[in-house]
């Protein structure tokens, strides 16, 4: 089974991430939009893996207390365009004990660098070479809580997202 570990988010922040598909939509930028709910940041990608129960058990002993994330700009990168967060040190810290966590416990992950960002549209291609979007993203506070376990399956109409577990604020 294929996980990854994730920021997920409430009503206002999923609407505000849909307004700025919309957004990119009406700048001329085609492509597949993410449906709203596979809408998350992704932390750490562990890939196919059985057992979740342990990796649940090393999520638990990594205690956080509640922080923000805001996001910041738009991005294009490659065939994709994405939303990027603001620099957050609470975050990139939760992350780096993730990793250390994970890996002195024997679960593989995809140790690429992490690079707080939501996939908006995959496959994109615009109708101008430079379509208009906003420099900046409205604030939008966003408060981590929780950080889930999600399994990733190929579905009829694309990837399905599901929950298998998570850890909230101790």
């Amino acid at each position: 089974m294929r996980l990854f570990l994730a920021l997920r988010f409430d009503d206002d922040t999923v609407d505000e991430l849909i307004r700025l598909q919309k957004t990119m939509g009406d700048a001329g930028i085609e492509g597949h939009f993410v449906p709203q709910e596979n809408l998350h940041m992704t932390l750490l990608f562990i890939g196919e893996y059985k057992n979740t129960d342990d990796i649940l058990d090393l999520m638990e002993e990594i205690r956080f207390k509640p922080f923000h994330v805001q996001m910041n700009h738009i991005e294009k990168y490659r065939d994709l365009y994405t939303v990027v967060f603001s620099v957050n040190n609470e975050l990139d810290a939760y992350v780096r004990r993730l990793r250390r966590t994970l890996g002195d416990g024997g679960v593989p992950f995809d140790r690429k660098k992490f690079y707080p960002h939501v996939t908006m549209v995959r496959k994109a291609s615009c109708k101008t070479d430079h379509p208009i979007l906003p420099d900046r993203i409205p604030d939008v506070d966003i408060e981590v809580s929780r950080v889930s376990l999600m399994r990733s399956e190929q579905g009829k109409n694309g990837m399905i997202y599901t929950e298998v577990g998570g850890t909230d604020v101790r």
